[in-house]
């Protein structure tokens, strides 16, 4: 590789328009996670013989509970994967801005550094050895 080519405004840019998709699906998840239950208690109960089992969870309840459960740790997953990502982009990318300050400064200190002169016949040497 012979150098980086990153625009910080562009990264900036994508990391603020990311954030915002990644806030909707966390408030998604929420949602989710609040209404899921009220959901499940509104899909009915199991019936027997005509007279309804008041507590006992229908099959639908069943079914939402059961896929709640089974993607929650993969939700969540992806909310720490994701800001975790954002996290790492806005790092390297500072990163990427304080080494270039360093190499112009010290490109410009130096510039400013005293020039050494090697003149022939100067300090007893003969021919500017």
């Amino acid at each position: 590789m012979t150098g980086w080519d990153i625009s910080p405004s562009g990264v900036q840019h994508v990391l603020t328009e990311t954030a915002k998709a990644a806030e909707s699906l966390g408030t998604i998840g929420e949602a989710l996670q609040e209404n899921l239950p009220s959901a499940a208690a509104s899909a009915g109960t199991i019936q027997q013989g005509g007279v309804e089992k008041s507590g006992v969870q229908g099959p639908v309840g069943s079914a939402l509970a059961e896929f709640f459960n089974a993607h929650a740790k993969r939700l969540k997953y992806i909310a720490v994967r994701t800001s975790n990502s954002l996290d790492g982009a806005a790092t390297a990318t500072n990163a990427y801005v304080r080494g270039d300050l360093e190499m112009a400064a010290q490109a410009q200190a130096n510039a400013l550094k005293e020039p050494k002169i090697d003149l022939p016949g100067v300090d007893g040497q003969q021919g500017g050895r």
